[in-house]
């Protein structure tokens, strides 16, 4: 029982050095941020004590309650994340539903890139900015030294973040008590802020604004921007540290801090340009700009990995055309490199710390892909509710009126922030979106164009009736479907007119699980003396390669080697057939996409020289 206990303590605080990085750095810019920009408030006593509430009371909604005790529930195996909850949801839904449930979750996932381009660049550009508070003969040297770290950030990508993950618990641990410390001080010397933990301070400032507190929303909603990761981290340290962490380390110190920051301004006859540093005393504004700096590598890191693990389960789930995916823990399968993903992102970030220039004028970006994902996150949260744990019709109701509600009203008030630099998350998000849809619908068209007239096992049958000449050796053949007859095997006896002493027709399939089983990895089933319809199962948070493929069959008894085995696939070439525009622009786009995906056979490590590829001509 005690190191059962100990055992929950030190998950407890490694949750909070990966899942609360992003949520955690949020003090450096949003409480400044809602006063100053273009729809600012005035700084008095009313304003500040409304907006701590509503500060407050969205943790309390957003976080505690939708994300922790609702949201978080829906796991697979005890896995989390939007595109788990939309696998979950796709399960259980009415047929009707199936299909707009996967768009749902493509436009969600598509948002959360949105979102991550912006994350580090407002992460470390407002830790930065803090140097300007030490010194303002400092501000030129903002961009450069935020452009420096992040160069440094993306470029060590591809060593893993093990070996510097173990400083992150530490660190962050370190960061939470430091800015609690630094708020609590601030409070005693003007406790009236704590007043604000009432909520009739964000009644009465909403009722005192009417239609300019959606503007208010829009910036109070930063304070939760990252709340996503608690529920896709869930796998790695469990539901209940990450609990634990929140309700007793970081909402806590996060809540100081912010009423911390109110009661400066309150106590200040001056307007104060970063209200988070000048929380502490002047010889320790270094070290915080020090502290705050790894702390928003740290949230960078998370967003990054998260795209990196997002990526992976998009390929698996046939949302995205395969991409090289690198292993950098032999240990941990969790941790992979994606270099595609790490470029793109690279050049994005640094694109936009360039254009926006400072946190200033990055936080009218934030926020909208945030909310966008918050509001799909319920809505398919409704469906797993209903048809997965069977919620009565009138409990689903009052959920969305409650939830819902509040969802639907933050997202509406961060996008009045469209045309102030939200378009560009927003635009980020639905490109990628298209990109999935296309590459989904037009996979599924091409499978039912190259679909064989004979099922697998009729086809086998017949030829097990001709007297083929027979090469020494086991041929696989690669197969989308097991009720597809492969088209390299059907060009192979046209072109060779010969087959293997033993074949086997390789289908892979992806269930709505995160990972499999080793021993329910292979199923291997003979459907004539020399034919085998074989069957490997991939998890969406797992990569596969042919030894873990060989291991799993000798496993079952179905023994094979290397050096006997010759791989057949098709290799597919496209020839674009003019109909509509639209129909041109879609196909177009999906044969650019294929071309430029990762092939099966380096996806799966097939020795290239047991490699024989078959090529297959089609119109589409």
């Amino acid at each position: 029982m005690q190191n059962q206990k100990q055992s929950l303590w030190v998950l407890t605080c490694l949750s909070i050095g990966v899942v609360y990085g992003d949520i955690g750095t949020s003090p450096l810019y949003a409480f400044k941020a809602m006063f100053e920009g273009e729809h600012s408030i005035a700084i008095n006593q009313e304003n500040v004590l409304g907006i701590l509430s509503l500060v407050f009371w969205t943790f309390v909604i957003t976080v505690c309650l939708k994300y922790l005790a609702l949201v978080t529930r829906a796991s697979n195996k005890g896995e989390g994340g939007v595109l788990t909850l939309t696998s979950l949801a796709h399960s259980v839904a009415p047929p009707h539903f199936k299909k707009g449930i996967l768009f749902l979750g493509m436009l969600a996932a598509g948002f959360f890139f949105g979102e991550a381009i912006i994350t580090p660049a407002m992460s470390v550009l407002s830790a930065v900015e803090g140097i300007t508070v030490i010194d303002r003969s400092f501000t030129p040297m903002i961009l450069p030294i935020a452009i420096t770290i992040i160069c440094v950030l993306f470029a060590i990508q591809k060593y893993g973040s093990g070996k510097i993950g173990r400083l992150f618990a530490p660190a962050m641990l370190l960061w939470f008590v430091t800015i609690g410390v630094l708020g609590l001080l601030s409070i005693i010397k003007n406790p009236t802020v704590l007043d604000a933990l009432n909520p009739i301070y964000a009644i009465h400032f909403a009722f005192n604004h009417g239609e300019a507190t959606l503007f208010t929303l829009g910036v109070v909603v930063l304070a939760v921007t990252g709340v996503e990761a608690l529920y896709a981290d869930m796998g790695h340290f469990g539901i209940k540290p990450i609990r634990l962490a929140w309700f007793f380390i970081v909402m806590p110190c996060l809540v100081l801090n912010y009423y911390g920051q109110g009661a400066l301004v309150l106590s200040q006859q001056m307007d104060i340009n970063n209200p988070f540093f000048m929380l502490a005393p002047d010889m320790l504004r270094l070290p915080l700009v020090i502290l705050a700096t790894c702390a928003t590598v740290i949230a960078s890191q998370a967003v990054i990995s998260g795209i990196f693990s997002l990526t992976r389960q998009a390929v698996n789930l046939g949302f995205l055309p395969p991409v090289q995916i690198h292993h950098t823990s032999h240990q941990e399968q969790g941790q992979i490199y994606v270099p595609l993903a790490n470029f793109l992102l690279f050049l994005l970030v640094i694109t936009v710390v360039l254009t926006f220039g400072s946190s200033e004028r990055l936080a009218a970006a934030y926020g909208i892909a945030v909310t966008a994902t918050m509001l799909i996150s319920s809505l398919l949260i409704l469906v797993v509710a209903r048809y997965m744990w069977g919620w009565k019709l009138v409990v689903v109701i009052q959920y969305a009126a409650f939830m819902l509600l509040y969802d639907v009203l933050l997202f509406i008030a961060t996008s009045l922030k469209f045309s102030d630099g939200g378009w560009l998350p927003l635009t980020i998000g639905s490109i990628v979106f298209l990109l999935m849809v296309t590459w989904y619908l037009e996979r599924e068209r091409i499978s039912q164009l190259i679909k064989q007239p004979l099922s697998s096992e009729a086809m086998v049958n017949e030829l097990e009736q001709k007297d083929w000449p027979r090469a020494s050796g086991t041929a696989v053949y690669f197969t989308r479907n097991e009720d597809h007859v492969p088209a390299s095997l059907v060009n192979n006896l046209k072109y060779n007119e010969t087959l293997h002493e033993r074949n086997v027709l390789m289908t892979f399939k992806y269930p709505d699980q995160p990972r499999v089983h080793p021993l329910k990895r292979i199923e291997v089933k003979q459907i004539s003396p020399s034919f085998w319809q074989m069957t490997a199962y991939v998890g969406y948070q797992e990569s596969l390669d042919m030894d873990q493929i060989f291991t799993a069959c000798n496993g079952k008894g179905f023994s094979l080697h290397e050096l006997d085995t010759v791989f057949f696939m098709s290799s597919e070439r496209m020839k674009l057939k003019h109909t509509t525009l639209w129909h041109d622009l879609k196909a177009r786009l999906f044969i650019l996409l294929s071309r430029n995906a990762l092939r099966t056979s380096e996806r799966l490590h097939v020795p290239q020289d047991r490699l024989i590829e078959i090529g297959v001509h089609l119109e589409i």
